[in-house]
């Protein structure tokens, strides 16, 4: 494959978006397939599992913002895992239309199964690099996290004016 020329895109394989988006679908199809198969919840489900176990006792708005989701998604991935009875839904004290999400002994349990496993394929990703280039990613990585949030504060502003 050519290197791609991310400062001065001639195509779509040139733009940064789109190379993230390619590494994001190749290595994600082997999460897709451990979740489903092996752990019968979906990669989403996973994805709200694992920040609830960083951060319990959010409100589903709350982990919606934080995982990048809208609410509706969130909602529908919710309901799943409260069904399959590893997040409960617990009503705020005065408040009972509120509820803040928690983890079930069983909902623990899996993340702690599976999280291990989803790190394997990160490990396996990332062995192409060596040390120091992993490093560079790392740093690299945040400082277009940070840009594209300052990008997308900017489109919101714009877009409510």
């Amino acid at each position: 494959m050519p290197v791609a020329r991310l400062h001065q895109p001639l195509t779509l394989d040139d733009m940064v978006l789109y190379v993230l988006w390619n590494i994001q679908a190749g290595a994600g199809r082997a999460v897709v397939r451990l979740c489903e198969n092996e752990f019968g919840i979906t990669r989403r489900q996973w994805r709200l599992l694992a920040h609830l176990a960083q951060h319990e006792g959010l409100q589903p708005s709350e982990l919606a913002l934080h995982v990048g989701l809208d609410r509706a998604r969130t909602s529908r991935a919710l309901t799943g895992l409260v069904h399959k009875q590893l997040v409960r839904r617990l009503p705020r004290p005065g408040n009972r239309r509120e509820a803040t999400l928690q983890l079930t002994a069983e909902g623990a349990a899996l993340h702690a199964r599976l999280l291990p496993r989803v790190a394997d394929i990160n490990r396996l990703l990332l062995s192409v690099l060596s040390e120091a280039e992993i490093d560079q990613l790392a740093d690299a990585l945040a400082r277009l996290q940070a840009q594209a949030r300052r990008m997308g504060g900017q489109a919101n502003s714009a877009e409510a004016a």
